[in-house]
């Protein structure tokens, strides 16, 4: 992998591989709802809509037709501390395809009509998570868990917030964000020796600024909330303090996690689904930000079984919390983990997100080798005391059901 700025200062980390006749490209900007204020809310994700919306140079369609024509696929993403845009196509298609996400990022109309229409449809995306109650469920713990801090909105925003949306704010918001030092390009296949040098000519005017906004660290609250809706399950979300995507407490973390709800062997799967029958869908995740992280459980079960269904979760956690992970259960996640890692980057998509998004977020690279042998390194002690330390700290939770009653179980937070 190589590195180099461009002289606006926009880093470019390029990796370049023979074996595949493509280019996979993104583009990482530095914001998402967590950069936000409360009436911004959902305008990351707005922009994100609004630069396919149409150039001085390609409509709406036109942009769609420049890549179909050329077989390749584009699209984007906004998450709560980045927003992407990612291309792939046929390597004699690169310059093509960086000349068009030039246009779009640079040359947007932002029509007033476009925007109305837009507002619409991210409305309607809105309602659609609202009325899939395994979705916005998730929505409902980061607000309980992080209270009036900008984690706790969610990356959408509300109907309200979107509503009120202006071009004057939009612009605003695009020229205060999209500058140099706020983004990176991550390319990954056969590339060309003029690669920079095209990107200079794309990208080499965007203005240098960089957003430093004063960052306050969220604290972790044990929020419990209840909402009533005409479900056909209910719907249970626990979140426990995680970790920092740079924090040394990710590798026993992954390892806890993988062994608690991340695969068929887990026993969060194991335990509630194979053995009692209480969920289809049950598992555990561990989101990572900048300074904090949270560790999420969701399960979904039927009306009548709720309340144990929510017991049997809080059992398998608190077994966990009291002797940790047996020596098998280690071995076997660190190899599952290790061979996740391995496969998933023969993919050139993979390696373009990992390199983009190590670059933007941290602003180093950890080799492959080294995080197996972080993982490696990871003891049966380290594990025990995260799950200790994790499980029996204050949690939040949400609950979706008909009557919107929080089940009876867990400990009592305070």
């Amino acid at each position: 992998m190589k590195r180099n700025r461009l002289s606006n200062g926009l880093r470019v980390v390029t990796e370049h591989t023979t074996t595949v006749q493509s280019m996979t490209i993104g583009i990482w900007i530095k914001t998402g709802s967590r950069y936000e204020t409360a009436e911004e809310n959902g305008i990351s994700h707005f922009l994100e809509h609004m630069f396919f919306k149409g150039t001085v140079h390609r409509s709406a369609a036109e942009i769609a037709e420049s890549f179909d024509k050329i077989g390749g696929d584009v699209n984007a993403f906004t998450s709560k501390e980045y927003t992407c845009f990612y291309a792939k196509v046929l390597d004699k298609h690169t310059k093509t395809a960086l000349s068009i996400l030039a246009d779009m990022l640079f040359h947007s109309t932002f029509d007033q009509e476009e925007i109305e229409k837009e507002k619409q449809v991210v409305m309607e995306e809105i309602k659609m998570v609202e009325d899939t109650p395994d979705d916005i469920i998730h929505d409902y713990l980061d607000r309980e868990a992080f209270g009036h801090h900008p984690l706790a909105r969610p990356i959408l925003g509300t109907e309200e917030s979107v509503r009120a949306f202006t071009r004057d704010g939009i612009l605003d918001f695009r020229e205060r964000h999209y500058t140099a030092g706020n983004m990176v390009i991550s390319l990954v296949g056969n590339e060309s020796s003029e690669l920079i040098e095209q990107l200079e000519r794309l990208f080499g005017g965007l203005p240098r600024g960089y957003v430093e906004q004063p960052f306050e660290k969220p604290l972790f609250l044990p929020g419990k909330t209840g909402i009533q809706k005409e479900t056909e399950q209910a719907h249970l979300c626990i979140g426990f303090p995680g970790a920092p995507m740079d924090d040394e407490a990710m590798y026993p973390l992954m390892l806890m996690n993988n062994a608690l709800g991340d695969s068929m062997s887990s026993r969060l799967f194991q335990r509630i689904r194979e053995d009692r029958g209480l969920a289809y869908s049950v598992f555990s995740y561990h989101v990572p930000f900048l300074d904090t992280g949270m560790l999420t459980i969701y399960a979904g079960t039927g009306l009548k079984q709720q309340e144990e269904a929510a017991a049997a979760v809080f059992e398998v956690v608190e077994n966990i919390a009291a002797d940790g992970l047996t020596d098998k259960e280690i071995e076997n996640g660190k190899e599952q983990l290790k061979g996740n890692i391995i496969l998933g980057l023969e993919s050139t998509s993979s390696r373009m997100s990992r390199n983009g998004k190590n670059e933007l977020m941290l602003g180093r690279h950890r080799t492959l080798e080294d995080t197996v042998q972080r993982l490696d390194h990871v003891t049966k002690e380290d594990i025990q005391q995260t799950a200790s330390a994790m499980f029996r700290s204050d949690y939040a939770l949400s609950f979706i059901s008909d009557n919107g009653l929080i089940p009876s179980v867990g400990k009592e937070n305070g």
